[in-house]
């Protein structure tokens, strides 16, 4: 296994009630007094990465210990499945999941589950994103590194922090009580009543239809798709608040990590009346205190992909959307509750940050799970391990009026601004004060945007990349990150 460097290092497990138990590490011995329950815990000095070394506790030899870095993952899908089921689309992933690394090693939760070391057997089962999260990890920091994954496909984060977490949330208790007034549930229960019956009645026939298909050889039809359940106000829609946290992450609690990466939000919270931003928040705030560790937390951005590359010829954006002219027509405006603006937000959150995918390909399952992992690297790499690179492209910081411009402000210029793939800035928007929106000219102004249009002589809002997908949206960083979406009105 790999136990995590430069911090108090914690020891725990379980023995007789009130059984002394010595725990030897290297140099150092600890010795504790189990309590009545059985439960003890020892604190190691901060360890040095290297190893392998032997863990003694009692009796027992754990052999094989490495000191590194060590990763928790977990989410839905992207996170949950496997290597294998990405290899073939995945040229980069094949070819490294295909190597042994002594060095990285893997934890994945099953009936009999145990650290594993990197090979291309273990390397096959793992999660696809983790382990190219730390395999490119491992060898950027040439320390070695460990992966443990909880996850599970097509859940909503309201699986995975506990009712505890969510109650002591004042943000999650506020907005419940600002949205429960004008939340129809009994409308919307006796709405779902009403589909529920008649999802009942297609099931039957769906039955009859595939018992006859599998007596000819064939493909049963798809079943008819269950409408969502509805929740009170503050409550699950369905399922049991933290169900996924106590089965895949509370045996995690207390392990010594360096960090999260999540990937999760197109199953959304299934917390009625409270939205990804306000819930990821009580989740993030939470693990940390059951851990009793302000680690990093790292989060995949959803929607994935949505926008172009800086360089398409780059390995890393062979899946990114094709840039092509500005639409004459305007864009269609994105889903509110799913949308770049809603995830972005989650950065706003103490000690987190968010792992760009616009450039990365669309699709709930995008294909290049070896770019994401690269990007979750580089973004670790910056924000975690203080190396000097720029983590993201131009991100909105403000907007001034200037007569009939508006000047808008960015963080993360870095290298600063660019524009890519036409001679002109796409994708801006502009409106007065009657809220109709008109393509605006755009101009690069240092590491500023310059907006205007001649249609508008009294602006009052700017937006970029306003949709679910934008292809035609060119801004950068020198850097070759996108500028992400953004508003400046609340309209």
């Amino acid at each position: 296994m790999v136990l995590q460097r430069e911090m108090p290092v914690p020891i725990f497990g379980t023995a007789d009630p009130l059984e002394k138990v010595t725990v030897t590490f290297r140099d150092q011995t600890a010795n504790v007094e189990a309590d009545s329950a059985g439960k003890w815990r020892v604190l190691l000095k901060p360890l040095k990465a290297g190893g392998p070394d032997v863990l003694k506790v009692g009796t027992v030899s754990i052999e094989d210990v490495l000191v590194g870095e060590v990763w928790v993952g977990s989410g839905q899908s992207n996170m949950d499945m496997p290597v294998k089921s990405y290899t073939e689309g995945d040229p980069a992933l094949a070819k490294s999941a295909a190597g042994a690394y002594s060095k990285l090693r893997l934890l994945r939760k099953t009936a009999d589950a145990k650290w594993e070391e990197s090979n291309s057997q273990t390397n096959s089962e793992f999660s696809a994103l983790l382990f190219a999260f730390g395999q490119s990890l491992q060898a950027e920091l040439n320390v070695p590194v460990g992966m443990m994954v909880g996850a599970v496909g097509g859940t909503p984060s309201g699986f995975w922090l506990t009712e505890e977490m969510f109650r002591a949330d004042a943000s999650c208790q506020e907005m419940v009580k600002r949205l429960a007034p004008n939340y129809d549930y009994a409308g919307l229960k006796a709405k779902y009543d009403e589909e529920k019956a008649e999802w009942d009645k297609k099931m039957v026939e769906w039955k009859k239809e595939e018992a006859v298909a599998k007596a000819e050889g064939k493909t049963p039809p798809r079943p008819p798709r269950a409408p969502q359940a509805v929740g009170k106000a503050g409550e699950v829609n369905s399922g049991k608040m933290g169900q996924l946290f106590e089965s895949y992450i509370r045996s995690y609690v207390g392990y010594g990590i360096r960090g999260v990466l999540w990937d999760q939000g197109e199953s959304r919270t299934n917390v009625a009346c409270v939205d990804q931003f306000t819930l990821m928040g009580a989740l993030i705030k939470g693990w940390r205190k059951e851990w009793g560790q302000e680690f990093p937390f790292l989060y995949v951005q959803k929607p994935s992909g949505g926008g172009v590359a800086f360089d398409p010829a780059n390995a890393l954006n062979a899946k990114a959307d094709k840039f092509v002219p500005q639409p004459a027509a305007l864009p269609k405006e994105p889903d509110p509750d799913y949308s770049q603006e809603m995830h972005l937000r989650i950065m706003e959150h103490p000690n987190t940050f968010m792992v760009t995918s616009t450039d990365l390909g669309p699709g709930v399952h995008p294909v290049l799970k070896s770019s994401y992992g690269q990007r979750s690297t580089h973004v670790a790499l910056g924000a975690v391990y203080g190396v000097g690179h720029e983590i993201y492209g131009p991100l909105y910081a403000g907007s001034k009026t200037e007569g009939a411009k508006v000047r808008v402000r960015f963080s993360h210029t870095g290298k600063g601004l660019a524009v890519r793939h036409a001679e002109k800035l796409q994708g801006f928007l502009i409106a007065g004060a009657d809220k109709k929106f008109v393509w605006a000219d755009a101009v690069l102004e240092g590491r500023d945007v310059l907006v205007s249009s001649a249609q508008v002589p009294a602006p009052e809002a700017v937006r970029y990349a306003w949709s679910s997908q934008f292809p035609w949206a060119n801004l950068f960083n020198e850097d070759g990150l996108p500028a992400q979406p953004f508003r400046t009105d609340k309209w």
